[in-house]
């Protein structure tokens, strides 16, 4: 037996079963040198993004970014496989005097290992040896132990971002496409629902845990994008974030601990999602004239608020403390950013039918 060849194998074997373990089913972050998918991900998301820069614009861009994440799961499973083989192939060439007819090169012993990963059985080559008998069953064991785990982890992907989809787009109608905070308050006065806010922060704070949960866990989650157009869920979470921050610094007469507690959580979240990434940000981006017109969009909504330069600055400290970051992981993502302030955000239909109702009433 080539002792060598055979501890190379092992090695082979160890961190790619290691890696599997770890990334389908580990239910937490496990950080690690080691972590073959780690890289493989994060360096083919850097060449599919540039090729989407250079070679798509617009919704032809965006659906070609979409193809990556699912097609990014059927890349680990090739990468996976191919390790395997090269793992088990080297333990039959290390074993090859236990194999009839005796493997002539390590070609063969990859062949080998293959038929025996996927359970061909062609039976051109049999183990006779003990140790060959045993490393074959382990081979196909494994082949079908990989495949059942990738399909089930497939499974639990889209189970996450089923959830995470469904409250992004339900917030499209009241915040627009791309949703924005300006336009979320002002439907919810339109419509007679301020008093529905603190609600909607509860939901959203619900929303922030189980997306720190399944996203931190499986980092894969986090490059599947919105089906629907200009909707993502960091431009969603950034909308619901500058509303919580609205209500804490400008806006007086709301309810303030639930949108404290949303805004926590969902700093909490973007900070995790950020570190993991290794992604840092640079503060809140939103600059005097823009929040002054924020404020008189708000007053005209029938809000009441507090000092405009109190006002000013409270909510350029609260909103540093995940802004950035937000924006950090769009530009990552290549995903559609934060809208901040948006004229031609779309609005939502049904507070635009109310806002054209109300305008159509005969005064009293």
């Amino acid at each position: 037996m080539d002792a060598l060849t055979f501890v190379a194998g092992v090695v082979v074997l160890t961190l790619v079963m290691a890696d599997v373990f770890e990334t389908v089913v580990v239910p937490r972050p496990s950080p690690g040198f080691h972590r073959l998918s780690r890289y493989l991900v994060r360096s083919t998301w850097r060449g599919w993004r540039w090729i989407g820069a250079r070679t798509r614009t617009g919704l032809k861009r965006d659906g070609f970014y979409g193809l990556y994440a699912p097609g990014a799961v059927v890349l680990l499973l090739i990468a996976w496989m191919a390790l395997l083989v090269l793992g088990f192939g080297l333990l039959f060439q290390a074993l090859r005097s236990e194999l009839v007819p005796v493997p002539a090169n390590l070609g063969s012993s990859l062949y080998f290992a293959g038929t025996s990963i996927l359970t061909l059985g062609f039976g051109d080559v049999v183990a006779e040896g003990a140790l060959a008998r045993t490393v074959s069953l382990v081979a196909a064991a494994s082949g079908l132990g990989l495949v059942a785990l990738v399909i089930t982890f497939l499974f639990s992907l889209y189970a996450s971002y089923q959830r995470r989809e469904s409250l992004v787009v339900t917030l499209s109608g009241r915040a627009g496409a791309p949703p924005s905070a300006v336009v979320l308050l002002e439907a919810h006065a339109r419509l007679d629902m301020v008093d529905e806010l603190p609600r909607l922060f509860a939901i959203w704070e619900t929303w922030a845990a189980e997306v720190l949960d399944s996203h931190v866990a499986y980092p894969l989650l986090g490059y599947f994008r919105s089906s629907h157009d200009n909707v993502s869920w960091l431009s969603a979470l950034g909308a619901v974030l500058d509303a919580c921050a609205l209500v804490l610094t400008t806006i007086e007469g709301v309810p303030r601990g639930q949108a404290e507690l949303t805004k926590r959580g969902g700093a909490h979240l973007v900070e995790d999602i950020s570190n993991t990434l290794g992604l840092r940000g640079d503060g809140s981006r939103v600059d005097r004239s823009e929040f002054d017109a924020v404020y008189e969009r708000l007053r005209a909504a029938g809000y009441r608020l507090g000092d405009v330069d109190a006002s000013w600055h409270r909510f350029e400290r609260g909103r540093s403390t995940y802004a950035g970051r937000l924006d950090a992981l769009a530009t990552y993502w290549a995903a559609p950013a934060t809208v901040w302030i948006d004229e031609q955000a779309e609005q939502p239909s049904v507070a635009h039918a109310v806002h054209e109702a109300s305008a159509r009433r005969p005064p009293a």
